[in-house]
């Protein structure tokens, strides 16, 4: 029953649940969180104890154990799921389309799809940063990672993709992945089969797009999809459909929610601190042309993105990690069978590490440096996000986009609390913002005099 009461706590409401765990127990404690009998499940914010499960070696942990109920959602072949030498060589594949000059060629498309889903706005109109972000990202996603272009299966993932993924982060449908005895499939009409369905349906535009751009072997295509499709491991095999297919599903899965989650978090958060929305201003008037790679590089654009995924960081926890045999962590032996589970969002609020960690202030990253076990939103250690450096651009991107073009002001100014929304924590208003004014030099308005 207990395992039962902790798991629901999670779902409902994580944030609250690892407040209060942290308060009660300190940086490290046992819960049972992974449905009814779950194993214990040990969560650690201390940078040491986190640097020290990053350590591991991975012979000794078993992932796919700890990660099961993402199966459904990301497939058999995701590299959340793989291990040893299986997850080297998906992980090898994956890196290079994310890093590097291939990901400066993305920057106009981000800048274009932002621009288009902000073109009708007008002055006074009230505006909801929770249906714009995930519009715009899932956009990002399918044009950048999938290499599809607007058209009738563009349209036809897109809406399918928004309704499934709508569902997916209301706490019921969610549970369902917790709790494998709701996982009956009773034909279209039940929760699961209705899920499967779903699914499938999604699958099936994936695989026709894998298939037609194999017959087109065209080499000059630089969006994720064509990347992995040519590249090769060190035996100098490719990708199957399959993996292509699952990797694909994962990175939107992993970087379309939860990527729309922080911009909603850094549009609610700098329009509640005057200050820092003028420095962001003043630091993006100083380029004239806003060109992409050249703001990614300013230092308080930088320094406001970090600090609002300190304080809302894109996932709580990084990948949980199964015992195959007893290890030592801060000089306590945890056994076979235990989950281990670094936490994001409690080494992000140590009172220790940051000074007045629950307030918000960007400037603490220009005046030191953290530790990768100190801030680590996108996880690490050899688990680490693939697409970080991606999505770091992507954050920019947009709001400079965004701010170039509006000023914008927040409808309701009272404080908001930190929500679940699927596989991460959004802002509670769902940030209505009003359209204040319109820069008549659309996207050039910080060259304008």
């Amino acid at each position: 029953m207990t395992s039962l009461i902790q798991t629901l706590q999670l779902i409902v409401n994580p944030t609250k649940f690892l407040d209060k765990s942290a308060a009660k127990y300190g940086d490290t404690f046992t819960m049972r969180v992974l449905g009814i009998n779950s194993p214990p499940v040990v969560f650690f914010g201390h940078p040491q104890a986190i640097s020290e499960c990053f350590a591991i070696p991975a012979q000794k942990l078993d992932f796919k154990k700890a990660t099961h109920v993402f199966k459904p959602l990301f497939g058999a072949n995701s590299i959340v799921l793989q291990e040893g030498l299986q997850h080297n060589r998906q992980r090898s594949l994956l890196m290079p389309p994310f890093h590097g000059d291939r990901m400066k060629s993305y920057g106009e498309t981000i800048y274009s799809i932002t621009l288009d889903v902000t073109k009708n706005w007008h002055e006074g109109q009230i505006v909801s940063m929770q249906h714009v972000m995930p519009d715009i990202t899932l956009q990002i996603i399918l044009q950048v990672v999938f290499g599809i272009s607007p058209g009738a299966r563009y349209e036809k993932l897109k809406q399918l993709l928004s309704a499934l993924l709508d569902d997916i982060t209301t706490p019921w449908y969610s549970s369902l992945f917790f709790f494998p005895p709701l996982q009956k499939d009773f034909g279209a009409w039940s929760p699961w089969g209705n899920y499967l369905k779903r699914k499938q349906d999604i699958d099936n535009l994936v695989y026709a797009e894998i298939s037609e751009r194999r017959l087109q072997q065209d080499d000059s295509l630089t969006d994720i999809l064509s990347l992995l499709m040519s590249a090769r491991d060190e035996d100098g095999q490719v990708m199957s459909d399959e993996e292509l297919k699952d990797q694909l599903i994962s990175l939107l899965l992993l970087g379309y929610e939860t990527t729309a989650g922080v911009l909603q978090w850094l549009f609610y958060l700098i329009h509640a601190h005057s200050d820092v929305k003028d420095k962001i201003i003043h630091e993006l008037k100083s380029l004239g042309e806003l060109e992409p790679n050249e703001v990614t590089k300013l230092p308080y654009l930088s320094a406001v993105c970090q600090e609002t995924m300190r304080l809302h960081p894109i996932a709580l926890i990084c990948t949980p990690r199964m015992t195959k045999e007893t290890v030592e962590i801060s000089g306590v032996e945890y056994a076979t069978g235990t989950v281990l589970v670094p936490c994001i969002y409690l080494a992000h609020h140590r009172s220790q590490t940051y000074t007045e960690p629950e307030k918000f202030n960007p400037q603490r990253f220009l005046n030191q440096k953290y530790s990768a076990t100190e801030y680590l939103p996108f996880g690490g250690g050899y688990r680490g996000c693939v697409g970080s450096a991606f999505s770091m651009y992507e954050l920019k991107l947009v709001m400079a986009a965004i701010l170039s073009q509006f000023e914008l002001e927040l409808v309701d100014r009272r404080p908001v609390l930190p929500v679940r929304r699927g596989i991460t924590i959004v802002p509670s208003s769902g940030v209505p913002m009003k359209v204040k004014q319109i820069n008549p030099c659309g996207a050039g308005i910080l060259a304008c005099p």
